[in-house]
């Protein structure tokens, strides 16, 4: 049975890995190659396509595939996707996760509430999210990632 420590280790890590990205933006080949790693450990790509909705997309708002992450994450002259601006270079000076609730199983633990991404100016944004993760040779990796901004009912939409 995954443990809720296990979850919360998951969180953890990918958050270290979401802030490292951003602090190599300066040395393009070395964050590419962060970032490469990063997804390899903490997304489940090779057991096939993963399901992914990142925070700030509108046309291309579910991403499947490594490249289509890697886009999102860091951009660049390569990016999958034409909008994408490289979240993780923000960059974030912190994140942290705020869990409404889990479930767990024996390979499979979903997490869902909110988690919050702080700029360097100290700025902080409140994220929705859910992710699923996969136990994978010991290891939880994600295979469901979905975030969004909160709703906000001033909005024209």
């Amino acid at each position: 049975m995954i443990s809720k420590d296990q979850v919360l280790d998951a969180q953890s890590k990918w958050a270290e890995g979401v802030i490292k990205i951003g602090s190599l933006k300066e040395s393009r080949l070395e964050c590419e190659s962060f970032a490469n790693e990063f997804l390899d450990k903490r997304y489940a790509f090779e057991l096939g396509p993963l399901l992914f909705k990142p925070t700030k997309c509108a046309e291309e708002q579910f991403r499947t595939t490594k490249l289509q992450a890697l886009s999102y994450f860091i951009a660049g002259e390569n990016k999958h996707c034409a909008e994408d601006k490289g979240f993780a270079l923000e960059p974030w000076s912190n994140i942290r996760f705020q869990n409404l609730s889990f479930i767990l199983e024996e390979d499979r633990a979903i997490a869902m509430g909110n988690y919050f991404f702080t700029s360097l100016e100290g700025v902080e944004v409140k994220v929705e999210y859910t992710f699923g993760y996969k136990l994978v040779d010991g290891s939880l990796k994600i295979d469901i990632h979905h975030s969004s901004l909160p709703f906000s009912p001033n909005s024209s939409s």
